[in-house]
């Protein structure tokens, strides 16, 4: 049996965090979550099934920089990046990093919808 999805989820706000982290355990995923973008860059290793969730505006290391520094490292999990008024920039930024965008405020399903897609094509791709 595959093991549940791990969701990598990297927001400052901590109401938002933790709002996030249970909506995404209510779909089922494990959530492991942190408060800056250099806590999940020291990570030494990620499973093969899991998603990152990446808010764009963090102090210190950005979304986008944390995702090529990931990259970087040859981690490819699928990427998730959330913010509100994305500029052209950071629309080119998050495609050519391999991210999806989310814009903030998060309606419905709209992550979790995001999240489940990245991990369909993560397994097709597998």
């Amino acid at each position: 049996m595959p093991s549940r999805p791990r969701i990598f989820l990297v927001d400052d706000d901590p109401a938002v965090r933790a709002s996030l982290a249970f909506s995404l355990e209510l779909e089922g995923f494990l959530i492991e979550t942190f408060d800056c973008a250099e806590d999940l860059a020291e990570r030494a290793s990620f499973p093969e099934n899991g998603c990152h969730v990446l808010d764009y505006r963090l102090p210190g290391m950005d979304g986008i920089s944390l995702l090529k520094s990931l990259r970087g490292r040859g981690i490819g999990l699928p990427a998730v990046l959330i913010t509100s008024a994305p500029t052209r920039t950071v629309r080119g930024a998050a495609t050519e990093a391999g991210a999806v965008i989310v814009e903030k405020p998060l309606m419905c399903d709209a992550l979790t919808a995001a999240v489940r897609a990245g991990l369909q094509q993560q397994a097709r791709a597998a």
